[in-house]
């Protein structure tokens, strides 16, 4: 009696499903992705153990870098359309809707409010050019104080943090924290870098009480 011959065929996997799947997930991370915005100064925050994180949202932000300038910003562009709209009546400076159109997707920004206009007509390849001054914190010549006061005005929801580099000057911190204690702000958030928790620290938190 003659064997049964098995026919043998070659598996194959259909690919197409996988194809789609990576097609959607590259499609998905673009569309959801936030690009970083260009900031006009480099940071280097101080470390420390602290895990409590920063809001992402109705945030004001002090940046105070290296050689002492300081940045201010605030998220949220009808907080900052009626913000300059409000420091432009008080320091008697008209801006043009395109001048808020460009202050309102601005990143963080370090200009007296005097050179803000001439500022916001630049290109923005030029403006990425200019040397910021900072804004003015000397108790004579205090803008920050106007900032911080018409941007919670604008937005009442809005919480600080301070970002200062951990090289800059212990004045000019202290300057902005009197701003916010002169202005009422008891509370605000200090901006720091991850470090290792201690050991020790890790095993008196973990440690039940007896």
């Amino acid at each position: 009696m003659s064997k049964v011959k098995m026919h043998r065929s070659v598996p194959s996997i259909d690919m197409t499903p996988m194809v789609d799947l990576a097609f959607l997930l590259v499609t998905f991370f673009m569309l959801t992705a936030t690009a970083r915005p260009d900031e006009p100064v480099e940071v280097s925050t101080p470390t420390s153990v602290s895990e409590i994180p920063i809001p992402e949202r109705d945030i004001i932000t002090i940046t105070i870098s290296k050689d002492n300038r300081v940045f201010f910003n605030v998220d949220g562009q009808f907080t900052r359309e009626r913000l300059l709209s409000e420091m432009g009546n008080i320091y008697g400076i008209s801006f043009s809707k395109e001048e808020m159109d460009v202050f309102k997707v601005l990143t963080t920004f370090g200009m007296p409010i005097q050179s803000l206009k001439e500022f916001l007509d630049l290109d923005r390849e030029d403006r990425k050019q200019v040397q910021e001054p900072g804004i003015p914190v000397d108790s004579l010549n205090n803008q920050l104080k106007d900032w911080v006061l018409q941007a919670r005005m604008a937005n009442p929801r809005v919480r600080i943090a301070i970002k200062g580099d951990a090289d800059s000057g212990y004045p000019v911190l202290k300057k902005v924290i009197n701003t916010l204690l002169d202005r009422k702000v008891n509370r605000f958030n200090l901006i720091t870098g991850d470090e290792q928790v201690p050991a020790d620290m890790k095993a008196a938190a973990t440690k039940k009480p007896a």
